[in-house]
């Protein structure tokens, strides 16, 4: 498959549905994961839609100097991995600029260097965590905002119900800079059956063991429930909460990793139609 293909719609196929909403008629025009014939085209693929996520981080707003970083596991050697450059504003990454980088935080792809906190942080958790695909991380206005308060996320809309019991507060080392190795491993190992995390003081995180595209859609999800959340605490009303039974129930059609996929289908499509030179 040319990797030109992968940017144009697909046609939902005749494979079993794993969502409700997956169309049951057959034949109609619905997103569908593409396959691949070769490590080169997938690697094509993942590459980007790595760009494709920072763009998108770029038209949210997510810029803050050259903080924030996202990366997504090579297909074909999985000890490596891509990611945006240091010091590049999201809006300017293209497929050109990406580098690949290995566990010990080694470019062996690409001429820009690697942020050093992404890599603490990202190849810890891709290394103790083999079947994490990809990952995201910015400093949000919102999200570092809430992170301040060292809770969770509560079940408040529908929305926010896709990450009940599906994500985690990291205390460890609230605030200090991950520059460190040690810090890596700490929120590594919050990550344990868990698609976010707050990191305390710090801001948010995501991870996907399907794809880009949903790290970084649950990303653009948690940093809307943490702006909703402190909206409705501004209020100083107590907000009814769903239900645990019905919070699950909204998590498990709308909370995983292949809706998120599927959410960021339109942000996908939107850029390919106004932003061509992400493919340079």
């Amino acid at each position: 498959m040319e990797a030109v293909l992968t940017r144009v719609p697909q046609f939902f196929n005749d494979e079993e549905r794993i969502s409700i909403y997956q169309p049951e008629q057959r034949g109609l025009i619905f997103p569908a994961i593409p396959k691949f014939s070769s490590y080169a085209d997938e690697r094509q693929y993942r590459k980007e839609r790595l760009v494709a996520a920072c763009r998108a981080f770029a038209i949210e707003g997510y810029d803050y100097g050259f903080a924030g970083h996202l990366t997504v596991r090579d297909p074909e050697h999985p000890e490596l991995y891509w990611t945006n450059p240091m010091a590049i504003h999201f809006a300017q990454v293209k497929v050109s600029n990406l580098i690949c980088a290995d566990h010990t935080g080694k470019v062996v792809e690409g001429t820009y260097a690697i942020n050093r906190a992404g890599f603490v942080l990202h190849a810890a958790v891709h290394e103790m965590h083999q079947d994490i695909v990809a990952m995201c991380h910015a400093h949000t206005e919102y999200g570092t905002a809430f992170a301040s308060l060292g809770k969770k996320v509560e079940p408040i809309t529908q929305d926010a119900a896709a990450f009940y019991e599906d994500h985690v507060v990291i205390g460890d080392e609230a605030g200090q800079v991950a520059v460190e190795v040690k810090a890596g491993h700490k929120v590594a190992n919050a990550f344990r059956g868990v698609k976010a995390a707050i990191h305390q003081n710090h801001g948010l995180l995501t991870a996907s063991r399907h794809s880009i595209e949903s790290a970084a859609f649950w990303f653009i999800a948690l940093e809307r429930c943490c702006k909703q959340q402190l909206m409705v605490e501004a209020t100083g009303v107590t907000p009814h909460l769903v239900t645990p039974e019905r919070a699950r129930y909204s998590r498990e059609h709308v909370g995983s990793d292949y809706i998120g996929w599927l959410h960021f289908q339109p942000i996908w499509n939107h850029l390919v139609s106004t932003q061509p030179d992400m493919f340079d």
